[in-house]
C-alpha cells in the first residue's frame, strides 16, 4: 500500500544515515523533538486493516508530502474507509513519545480520524467519546505498545507538553492529539 516507491524509501535511508553521522543542526521542530536531529520517522501498525506503516516522514525541517499522504490513508476512518488529513503535529508527538520510550515495536494504531458517522456510533456506546472529538478533524490517534505499559506511553506523551493526552488503562490505550495541552485518565 506504500506510495512511496522504494527507490525514493532507498534514498531517503540512505540520506537518514548519512545525517545520524554528521552533526544535525538544531531545527524550528516542537521542543520536544529537539535533539531528535532532522529527521522524523513514524512505525505503526492497524491491527483493524493488517496494514503496516514505517516511513521517513520530515527530513531538514521539511514535511514530505508523500510521507504524510502515505501516513493520513493509513489513519482512515477504517470503518467506512472515509480520510481526512492528519495534522502532522499528530504525528510528531506519537513519534517524539514513541523515541522517548526507546523502542523498536511499532504502536498499534486502535483509531486515527473518525468520520462523524463513526464519532456518533462510538459516542451511543460509551461516555469516554467527545462530541466534537479531534479525531473528526484528523488531530488525534489513539495508540498502544505491547512493550511498554500504558502509564509508561502516557508519560511519554506527556512529558512532550504539545497536546493533549489521555490515559486509559482499562482500555490499554493512550489518546495523543495536538490540541490545547490536557491530560486525564478515562
Amino acid at each position: 500500500m506504500s506510495t512511496i516507491t522504494t527507490s525514493r524509501r532507498g534514498l531517503l535511508a540512505a540520506f537518514a544515515a548519512t545525517l545520524v553521522v554528521a552533526a544535525p543542526k538544531a531545527s524550528n521542530a516542537f521542543s520536544f523533538l529537539r535533539g531528535a536531529g532532522d529527521i522524523r520517522r513514524i512505525h505503526m501498525y492497524s491491527g483493524r486493516t493488517g496494514e503496516s506503516l514505517d516511513t521517513i516522514y520530515w527530513i531538514e525541517g521539511e514535511y514530505i508530502p508523500e510521507a504524510l499522504k502515505e501516513i493520513t490513508r493509513f489513519m482512515r476512518d477504517w470503518r467506512t474507509n472515509d480520510v481526512k488529513t492528519i495534522d502532522p503535529r499528530t504525528v510528531d508527538i506519537a513519534a517524539a513519545s514513541h523515541r522517548l520510550l526507546e523502542t523498536s515495536e511499532p504502536f498499534m494504531l486502535l483509531s486515527g480520524y473518525r468520520s462523524p458517522a463513526t464519532n456518533a456510533m462510538l459516542r451511543s456506546r460509551s461516555g469516554g467519546v467527545a462530541r466534537n472529538s479531534l479525531h473528526m478533524r484528523g488531530m488525534a490517534a489513539d495508540l498502544r505498545l505491547k512493550s511498554r505499559s500504558v502509564g509508561q506511553v502516557y508519560s511519554a506523551a506527556l512529558s512532550c507538553r504539545a497536546g493533549g493526552v489521555g490515559k486509559y488503562a482499562r482500555s490499554d490505550f493512550v489518546h495523543m492529539d495536538c490540541g490545547d495541552v490536557r491530560s486525564w485518565q478515562g
